[in-house]
């Protein structure tokens, strides 16, 4: 892990060890819905931390404009990202595009549609590879070959056993099985992705196609799963949905993530459930259970590690067969141990090598976060919230 920074906030940009490499540049598109936007941009950003090795990482942060926001998410992504207008003359090396929840029964009526579609061709056109995930991936597949996400009648939610499917560079170094988070209420189906060319990497009996790729001129990969997740991010979820119904704006309460608590736990979630039944009311958010950090477990670390380690390395790679002069401007943020004057609601992250730390997120839920030393750059506007 060799970036090191300029803590001055004088200069935006980063300054690196000596060396003939540049950082390797990543885009990332945050599409996440406000409660979970923070949340999301520190998973990628731990889990690209501990991937990268001796690998120096610049990650630039992106939105879309159309995405609709309440107030504190509108201010936030245009304060702290970059509009995805700035990407379309720029250069970076891999992308990562995150779902989002669905709010249209078709994705084509979504209100990001033309955006999105403009950066899968974009995607195609300048980037060594890019990481579609979950909504993103379907969205992609459907612009790309035509293949229409299938509605799965309720969300699919918890931990799920996937199997290799078949040798690839990105499965390097991984077991046969493993088990990886899932969240959505829609998939793509194997035979269809099959049919037109794409490779399935990973597969679930419960879950369907987990990862699967398919490479043109830019090596797409897609994620109907969420390897980048940490450990709570399923409760942080549950929890969000039950106040959904708690509040009204949903009438069904939600079912449980599977695999994902202990019997205890899953005890404790359940005499809730029934009290929120019984009498629906956000006065009941307050007592909704508390879960220890420690019970729920971290099973798909190794396999995120593994599997973003051997992304990098391909962009590495890529990039040493075709050299391409690389933009480097990262501004700094105080929400990975550098000095900013961002506010933070949440604490900072140390700079102790290795260590995992817990911090407390929405409602008192419990985040794993991990301290990394200072090898990834975050470049953003002028953050002051």
């Amino acid at each position: 892990m060799m970036l090191m920074f300029s803590s001055s906030p004088v200069s935006p940009e980063p300054q690196f060890r000596s060396g003939e490499n540049q950082p390797i540049v990543i885009g990332l598109v945050n599409n996440m819905p406000d409660a979970a936007l923070r949340t999301t941009e520190r998973q990628f950003c731990a889990l690209l931390s501990v991937a990268s090795g001796n690998i120096q990482v610049c990650l630039r942060l992106f939105y879309l404009p159309e995405l609709p926001r309440q107030d504190w998410g509108r201010s936030f992504v245009n304060q702290c990202y970059e509009n995805i207008s700035e990407l379309w003359a720029t250069h970076i090396d891999g992308l990562i595009v995150t779902g989002t929840e669905p709010a249209a029964a078709a994705l084509v009526d979504e209100p990001y549609w033309q955006t999105l579609t403009k950066l899968v061709d974009w995607a195609e056109d300048h980037t060594v590879s890019t990481i579609w995930s979950c909504l993103a991936a379907h969205a992609a597949v459907l612009h790309i070959d035509g293949i229409d996400r299938c509605a799965l009648g309720g969300k699919l939610s918890g931990i799920f056993e996937c199997t290799k499917a078949a040798d690839h560079s990105l499965m390097a170094r991984a077991p046969s099985r493993w088990r990886v988070p899932h969240s959505r209420y829609n998939e793509v189906p194997e035979k269809a992705l099959v049919s037109k060319g794409y490779r399935i990497l990973s597969r679930s009996a419960d879950a369907g196609a987990d990862m699967f790729v398919k490479h043109r001129r830019s090596l797409f990969i897609f994620f109907q799963g969420h390897p980048e997740y940490d450990p709570g991010a399923l409760l942080r979820e549950y929890r969000r949905d039950s106040r959904k119904f708690l509040v009204g704006e949903r009438t069904n309460y939600p079912e449980m993530p599977r695999n994902y608590f202990d019997n205890d736990t899953g005890t404790v979630l359940a005499e809730f459930r029934e009290r929120a039944l019984r009498n629906p009311s956000i006065d009941l958010l307050s007592s909704f259970p508390a879960v220890a950090n420690e019970k729920l477990a971290h099973v798909w670390r190794e396999l995120s590690m593994a599997t973003y380690t051997n992304w990098l390395s391909y962009l590495v790679e890529q990039r040493a067969r075709n050299p391409s002069p690389t933009e480097i401007g990262c501004l700094h943020d105080g929400e990975y141990g550098l000095k900013s004057n961002a506010k933070s609601t949440s604490a900072r992250v140390s700079n102790v090598t290795g260590s995992v730390q817990s911090v407390r997120g929405e409602g008192g839920v419990a985040n794993e976060m991990f301290s990394f030393p200072r090898i990834l750059s975050v470049r953003r506007g002028r953050c002051s919230i």
